[in-house]
């Protein structure tokens, strides 16, 4: 068998897949990239799977016969990336001495030859199929746009399982996705034109890590390309041209997040974004020596928003920015990275912020552009 391709094509399709391979394999095959070869398209495909993600991307090559073998991921991705740029060989043939279990590949560049040993493809899983063939058509602008705007949002903990994913609820001319970790909520609207199937009120909650791995994989696509996505009980997949990445869902009910949202204000504020943002990244230098609290005082009278921290045996800091408010001064406080996370995900620059009393939630909306809705829960002041 022989294999010739470029360097770019294998080093960039071999690092995608490889985000699916586990670092501890549960079988050693799966430490495994399975190589699909095919004689009259002239392409490769490359699969990567833990058993809950599953990578799969293909590229055009110079093929000499359709086989499926595959190569030990990480070492093979080591390799790849250190060589030169050029034409890559892959020379392959089965272990007799093995009984044709194991596969042996000598890769070959202009710098020198590398020989790898594999395992037999007959071990590796396949990729789940999704026993639907209604597809929710998604353009990439608006994948986008919803996962930017909200994986930062998603719970790391894996005791709040549903919480680690992102929620994706079909409107009646729109796409839904909103994150929480229980402590903030990020939600956006897109409206984007182009998104077709999947009745009204359909929703699925995704994990949040097979999402930053569709974040990556559509972010090179051209404008306009659209990806399907499919799902049935267990399963989701996301298919784009030659690219496929399936994971399972994640199972139980998601928090009725509409209702965490208070339906009037009392209080509003209008500014820069950019600036609220510098001052917060400010000030957090010595937020980040205690507990992270940044209090927000809301000066109705001389119209200006005023950030302190106070880090008792390191020192404090205050910034004022000026702002447009209406409704009576108030002191809240915030995480600052959580309020960082948000406005670095907001598009535009002016912001405006809206809340009632200093225990109840805060939301932060961009005026113009996407619509989007940031909830901040205050941290409680000590006198």
């Amino acid at each position: 068998m022989k294999i010739v391709c470029s360097q770019s094509d294998l080093k960039t399709n071999l690092s995608l897949v490889s985000r699916a391979v586990p670092s501890r394999p549960t079988h050693p095959v799966l430490g495994n990239v399975l190589f699909q070869t095919d004689v009259e398209t002239q392409r490769i495909t490359l699969t990567a799977f833990d058993l809950s993600l599953g990578l799969q991307t293909s590229f055009p090559a110079s093929v000499s016969e359709t086989k499926t073998f595959t190569l030990p991921a990480k070492l093979l991705n080591d390799i790849v990336t250190r060589l030169p740029e050029g034409e890559i060989t892959l020379l392959g043939m089965e272990d007799e001495e093995e009984e044709e279990e194991n596969f042996t590949a000598t890769l070959v560049s202009a710098s020198g030859r590398f020989r790898l040993r594999g395992m037999s493809a007959e071990e590796f899983p396949s990729l789940p199929e999704i026993s639907t063939t209604e597809a929710l058509k998604v353009p990439v602008e608006a994948l986008i746009d919803g996962l930017s705007s909200t994986l930062f949002a998603a719970s790391a903990e894996e005791a709040k399982q549903v919480l680690t994913g992102i929620h994706l609820t079909r409107k009646e001319d729109s796409l839904e996705f909103a994150a929480t970790d229980g402590h903030r909520l990020a939600v956006l609207d897109t409206t984007t034109e182009g998104i077709e199937g999947a009745t009204e009120g359909f929703a699925v909650t995704i994990p949040a890590r097979a999402l930053r791995e569709l974040e990556r994989m559509i972010k090179t696509q051209k404008e306009g390309a659209v990806v399907n996505l499919l799902c049935d009980e267990v399963q989701v997949a996301f298919e784009l041209d030659s690219q496929r990445l399936t994971s399972r869902k994640l199972e139980g009910a998601y928090p009725a997040y509409d209702q965490l949202i208070p339906n009037q204000f009392s209080k509003q504020v209008t500014l820069e974004r950019k600036q609220l943002l510098n001052s917060l990244e400010l000030v957090a230098v010595l937020a980040d020596q205690q507990n992270n609290v940044v209090k927000f005082s809301i000066d109705d009278d001389n119209q200006q928003l005023s950030l302190s921290v106070d880090a008792k045996e390191v020192g404090s800091a205050t910034e004022s920015i000026a702002a447009q408010i209406t409704g009576e001064s108030i002191d809240i406080a915030f995480n600052v990275k959580y309020l960082m996370d948000g406005l670095k995900a907001f598009k535009g620059n002016e912001i405006q912020m809206q809340l009632n009393e200093a225990s109840q939630p805060i939301i932060f909306t961009p005026l113009g552009g996407l619509k989007m809705t940031y909830l901040v829960m205050p941290v409680q002041l000590r006198d």
